[in-house]
């Protein structure tokens, strides 16, 4: 007999099968993923897991318990090999197949790689994406010790703020003209720019990585773009990530930097849906992949209820994200694309500020650092779809909640 089948066992797989029990409770339900975990929380991997602050236990979504009491079969450490969507089965790599009625990609992202004409394949350079990843990260994590950050996103600053804290010797390089150039504005990049020089952090922007060289196949060394070197210990690589299609698109569904998905998260085959990372759907007029957390949780609910019903409940995105670094926790509301205009509003202490995104005079999105009154005022000012006035913005004395 057929069930409903997801392959990936992160968040996505989670709360899709979470909600698919409230609406089923009867349908054969099986997650299929390919690390030996059941599934847990990403976002403390580089952070509190890594420094010994949170235990694997706290990292799980559920416990093992959950699943087998909601009859929920758990495949772990298996990996799909291909989707035969005319006689919906997947195939796994010991040659078993599964028959579908439907099926949910919630397959996430991996890492982006620098190639082994850059690392040598010496050891001492992590990827910090999985738990394994961030097993063998935290066993380096030691005071005094040369930590080389190549990225500087979101996910390179946060390992940057990790090393530092532990008494490491921090460089942090980024090959475009300053951190955070991709995903925020010139002001927030300056203000993570002080408050990570303000803790021993050196950056080092404009310049990239060209290549790492070592001794006995450990890292010892960066040279980077302009000849330099930096001699290092350890180097930790966060230049992104990039969606996990191949299934997909080996199965002539519809991809385009993401497995495109309609309102109701169903894919180009209306009984195959996707959700998180790996999921591009509409947002704004534009294809848009959300890579957060809370996308992946809500998009994840709408595809099991249309899955578990039939039904086309649409998926009406409300971006937010956050990212922890020092005792510094930055929340963003909304999406800064094609803002034209930035509103610095001064916080209640040198480590607090919130920046307002403008389009055309309409507040588009928010970066709040230790801002949590204000972050929370101008989502759900974003989230209604009204605005307030760049002045209103920037002056500390207006109370924003009265402008609701």
């Amino acid at each position: 007999m057929s069930g409903v089948i997801v392959i990936g066992a992160g968040q996505a797989a989670a709360s899709f099968a979470a909600k698919f029990r409230g609406f089923d409770a009867e349908t054969e339900l099986t997650i299929i993923g390919e690390e030996p975990a059941i599934p847990y929380q990403r976002p403390p991997l580089s952070k509190k897991y890594a420094t010994g602050e949170m235990a694997l236990e706290q990292l799980y979504l559920r416990p093992q318990k959950w699943y087998d009491d909601q009859n929920i079969t758990l495949r772990t450490d298996t990996k799909v090999t291909s989707v035969d969507r005319a006689n919906k089965t997947v195939t796994l790599a010991d040659g078993a197949q599964l028959p579908y009625s439907k099926l949910m990609f919630a397959t996430g992202s991996e890492v982006r790689k620098l190639p082994p004409a850059v690392t040598h394949d010496l050891s001492g350079i992590f990827y910090v994406r999985t738990l394994a990843d961030a097993d063998a990260f935290g066993e380096t994590l030691a005071q005094g010790k040369r930590v080389l950050i190549v990225g500087g996103g979101y996910i390179g600053l946060e390992a940057a703020a990790v090393c530092a804290q532990k008494g490491m010797q921090v460089t942090l390089v980024e090959a475009s003209e300053r951190i955070l150039q991709r995903v925020a504005c010139k002001e927030t990049s300056d203000w993570f720019r002080n408050l990570h020089s303000s803790e021993g952090v050196e950056i080092k922007e404009g310049i990239g990585l060209s290549h790492f060289e070592g001794e006995n196949g450990q890292v010892t060394k960066a040279v980077l773009a302009d000849g330099s070197d930096i001699e290092v210990d350890v180097a930790v690589i966060g230049i992104g990530i990039l969606p996990r299609v191949e299934l997909a698109e080996a199965c002539g569904l519809n991809v385009d930097n993401g497995i495109v998905v309609d309102a109701s998260a169903r894919t180009s085959d209306p009984d195959i849906f996707a959700a998180g990372d790996c999921a591009v759907a509409v947002y704004e007029d534009q294809p848009t992949r959300l890579e957060s957390v809370p996308n992946a949780i809500d998009q994840a609910n709408i595809a099991a209820e249309n899955a578990a019903t039939g039904g086309d409940k649409p998926y009406l995105a409300k971006p937010w994200f956050w990212s922890d670094q020092f005792d510094v926790k930055l929340q963003i509301a909304g999406l800064n694309r094609g803002y034209d205009a930035v509103v610095v509003r001064p916080g209640d202490t040198d480590r607090s500020a919130s920046h307002f995104y403008y389009k055309d005079g309409q507040l588009k999105a928010i970066d709040a650092m230790n801002a949590p009154r204000v972050y929370m005022v101008g989502k759900r000012i974003i989230e209604a779809g009204k605005t307030i006035t760049p002045e209103q913005a920037a002056d500390p004395d207006v109370d924003l909640k009265s402008l609701m």
